[in-house]
């Protein structure tokens, strides 16, 4: 093998490379394997539990530490030690919301419907007992109502539908006002009771029935003239279909007096009530089918003169 020349740069230079790469390389194998020495070994604190373990075998959950040059350095079968696995189980806190879990608003209960206990009514001040008259017929002139009953005062009145009425004091039993036929024009109940204006003193309240009067049965369907205004008016019984003659003053049905004739509608007056009916002329729409039904002429008496 020929040698390198040193006399020659060039190869002087590329000697001179290779010691240095040499020893580059053998310091750095050295300080991988061994090191120095100039840096102190390091420590690792241990806890109690682990400071009298020594070398013993290594338990499931033990603290593993890292491991320093010196570990490596030793023998590979001082590193081999067993694991010896343990019954105990460490204990771990509950966990405090499990995250599977989530809250359902529960339903709401149904509300038990529960009646209210109903308060008793007060006893009223005044004792109203009953009224005089409790009936009367709509379309009746005014009348004169009697209260009885107990503890009335002076200055107490009568009231119908919360209508005050004029009231006399007669005893702490009794009391008496005037009814204007105005309130009683239609059927109907009205509530009647006694009070004073200031609304302390009250009583019950009782009711007065109106009832619609009674009306003739009739239908109004013809009529006879004279020359001396003799009229005759025909009417119609609606119950039995009788043909009825009837002249002025005369009684229908004993109780409805005919007071006024004419083409257009008859007029009764009630003598027990004195309510005024009128009865308009029928119509061929009204009247039933036949020969009644027809209008009748109006003709001259046989006594008249000519």
């Amino acid at each position: 093998m020929k040698l390198a020349d040193i006399s020659n740069p060039e190869e002087r230079r590329k000697l001179i490379w290779a010691i240095v790469l040499g020893l580059f390389a053998i310091v750095f194998l050295w300080w991988a394997l061994f090191g120095f020495g100039s840096s102190p070994k390091p420590t690792v604190k241990q806890s109690n539990s682990n400071s009298n373990r020594g070398l013993g075998p290594r338990r499931v959950g033990d603290t593993v530490t890292a491991q320093t040059a010196n570990d490596i350095k030793s023998a590979p079968l001082e590193q081999l030690r067993p694991i010896v696995v343990s019954d105990f189980v460490p204990f771990a806190p509950e966990a405090k919301r499990n995250i599977f879990v989530y809250y359902e608003k529960p339903p709401a209960a149904a509300k038990s419907e529960t009646e209210p206990i109903p308060t008793p009514t007060p006893i009223p001040p005044l004792l109203l007992a009953g009224i005089q008259p409790s009936n009367r017929f709509a379309r009746t002139e005014d009348f004169t109502m009697e209260a009885t009953g107990d503890k009335f005062v002076p200055g107490v009145r009568i009231v119908v539908d919360a209508r005050e009425l004029t009231t006399r004091f007669i005893s702490p039993q009794q009391l008496s006002a005037t009814v204007p036929a105005l309130m009683i024009a239609n059927p109907g109940a009205h509530s009647v009771m006694v009070k004073s204006r200031d609304g302390r003193l009250y009583s019950t309240t009782l009711a007065l029935n109106v009832s619609a009067p009674p009306t003739p049965n009739y239908s109004y369907i013809g009529i006879i003239g004279t020359r001396r205004y003799i009229d005759t008016a025909i009417l119609q019984d609606k119950n039995n279909r009788e043909i009825l003659n009837a002249q002025r003053g005369d009684v229908l049905a004993g109780r409805f007096r005919l007071t006024s004739i004419s083409e257009k509608e008859l007029v009764l007056i009630d003598e027990q009530l004195k309510i005024k009916h009128t009865l308009a002329f029928s119509t061929d729409r009204d009247r039933a089918i036949g020969p009644q039904s027809r209008p009748t002429p109006r003709v001259e008496a046989e006594d008249d003169e000519p």
